[in-house]
């Protein structure tokens, strides 16, 4: 992952400027949270962290739901979207496309096992 990549992964955004960037309330932020479409990490005071990505996630978000999308509908698309495109052969999954599954899986676990901070990294 380059350097600009990482940064934009960087979570360190508070609820109170995602909201302003986005327009969103604090309360549609923490039901996106709880709905599985963004996944903020928290600080050692658990307060709500996003990156960069989480903020163009956010904003797409908004605009399918600005579209008449159901948050159903908006889940399957996203999930589609950042499915990892696998072939049948196995030595085709490139070691990036590996790392990139392996971190999301991780971020996913620690989400429901921490409950703290999810610096995995």
């Amino acid at each position: 992952m380059g350097e600009k990549e990482l940064r934009k992964n960087m979570s360190i955004l508070p609820v109170s400027t995602v909201s302003k960037l986005t327009g969103l309330t604090p309360r549609q932020l923490r039901y996106y949270e709880r709905f599985e479409l963004v996944y903020p990490k928290r600080s050692a005071g658990n307060q709500r962290l996003y990156s960069l990505n989480d903020i163009e996630r956010l904003l797409e978000i908004k605009d399918y739901l600005d579209s008449g999308m159901t948050m159903q509908e908006i889940r399957r698309v996203l999930s589609k979207t950042n499915a990892p495109q696998i072939s049948n052969d196995p030595d085709s999954l490139s070691d990036t496309e590996a790392r990139k599954i392996f971190h999301k899986e991780m971020l996913r676990v620690g989400r429901w096992e921490n409950h703290g901070s999810n610096n995995l990294w």
